[in-house]
């Protein structure tokens, strides 16, 4: 089967090429005499015989294209026979799971999808893996190797680890996810295209966002017409669970209760985005509940828009990430100082490891996005062409009920960064008349 023959599926059809390079980068990367095994994730369990919905392994599906459970790529360049240097095992379809859960990919379709040719059953995988390890030297395994990683649920790729440690105790083990953190900081044109596609379906709901709120509203009727918008253009919905904060809830950084009314006079604070082929992407705007910004409410918001567009400047190649935080940091004290929040003269004598600027603006300025919202990276690597970052500066002033962050996407380029974010309503002027269309349709 060739890829042009693929059925229509909720989203468009991922170029195959990409994971064929994605590949062949890491192949670049191995020792010789190296085994990849990278397993998929599991369908996590709820309660009763409940599931979540299931989501890939990043990093597989990074390698392959393939969205389906019990999925496990081999890759062994240095293997004798040329077929096994890479193998793609899929779950066999049945007509008991073909009539409870629909039919999985075939053979042909796994290949079309992932550009591997040798694709076999999952129930063949142990005898292939117990053929190949013995005669390699390093096993290089897959793990969580996120900074901020809750491990505490075991993965299917963690028992995999015990199981081979166990059968295979002399073998040399390495951690293929470290590698794979490096391939993935920089974008290739297809992903580009989908994370593009994702921001787009993301302006779509915030625009009709904006057509919606208005004093009475409940944070949770904002959170559903974001969500309508989203589905009905082919997202599988939010990229992460939704911030929906209006007036003092708009302080707390991670609220996500969205059960309030939004009254006349608040800010709403809208912390969205929408997932698209398993790209992502990651919106916070800042709107008035009744359409219009006060002087107060347009001076804070003003604010961080400036600091977004200066951070914008400092995000180059380059640029180490605590070098631009910390000039991010004092742009952000000098709006701070102009807004009566920080005296001047106290910020001259601050003690510098409890920085004053803290009190109203607490978190990072960006990271990367990507196959994760919060997309892998080495920690402090310097910026690189090709990085698709996220600006996102915040106000929070707790004594007045009021917090501002306004966050766009970014591709950094070689000239300039490229804003992914460009038709989006940013200014006070832009937003005012997007609100006022709900009024006079």
């Amino acid at each position: 089967m060739k890829f042009s023959e693929l059925k229509a599926m909720r989203y468009d059809p991922i170029d195959p090429e990409l994971f064929v390079r994605n590949r062949a980068k890491l192949v670049e990367k191995l020792e010789p005499n190296t085994l990849v095994v990278i397993h998929s994730n599991d369908i996590p369990p709820t309660n009763a015989d409940g599931t979540r919905t299931f989501r890939q392994n990043n990093d597989l599906f990074y390698l392959t294209g393939v969205d389906q459970e019990e999925t496990v790529l081999v890759l062994c360049p240095d293997a004798p026979v040329e077929s096994e240097r890479e193998i793609l095992f899929v779950r066999e379809t049945s007509e008991h799971i073909a009539v409870w859960e629909g039919e999985k990919l075939t053979k042909e379709q796994a290949t079309a999808v992932s550009g591997i040719k040798n694709v076999r059953w999952v129930d063949t995988f142990d005898g292939v893996f117990h053929n190949l390890a013995p005669q390699m030297k390093i096993l290089s395994l897959h793990s969580n190797e996120h900074p901020r990683a809750d491990i505490t649920v075991e993965t299917r790729n963690r028992r995999f680890i015990r199981a081979c440690q166990e059968r295979y105790p002399l073998h040399r083990y390495e951690r293929v996810a470290l590698l794979l953190q490096e391939l993935r900081m920089c974008k290739d044109p297809e992903e580009i295209r989908f994370l593009q596609k994702a921001i787009d379906i993301t302006e779509a709901g915030f625009r009709r966002a904006l057509k919606f709120i208005k004093p009475g509203v409940g944070e949770w009727e904002i959170e559903a017409e974001y969500l309508h918008e989203f589905v009905r253009n082919k997202s599988r919905g939010f990229s992460y669970s939704p911030i929906i904060g209006s007036g003092k809830n708009a302080c707390a950084l991670h609220y996500l209760e969205n059960d309030k009314i939004c009254e006349d006079g608040q800010m709403v604070l809208m912390d969205v985005g929408a997932e698209y082929g398993n790209w992502n992407a990651d919106m916070t705007r800042t709107v008035p509940v009744n359409g219009k910004f006060t002087p107060r409410q347009r001076e804070v918001y003003e604010a961080v828009v400036r600091v977004m567009w200066a951070a914008n400047d400092i995000l180059r190649p380059g640029t180490k990430p605590l070098d631009y935080q910390n000039q991010v940091n004092e742009i952000m004290e000098k709006e701070l100082i102009g807004l009566g929040l920080i005296d001047a003269e106290e910020a001259k004598k601050q003690d510098e490891t409890k920085p004053l600027v803290k009190k109203y603006y607490m978190h990072g300025i960006s990271h990367h996005i990507g196959l994760d919202v919060h997309d892998v990276s080495p920690p402090n690597s310097p910026y690189a062409v090709g990085q698709v970052f996220t600006i996102e500066p915040g106000i929070y002033i707790r004594e007045e009920n009021l917090g501002v962050r306004v966050e766009n996407d970014v591709i950094i380029g070689e000239e300039k960064n490229i804003d992914m974010f460009a038709n989006f309503p940013t200014t006070v002027e832009e937003i005012e008349a997007a609100m006022a269309e709900s009024t006079s349709a």
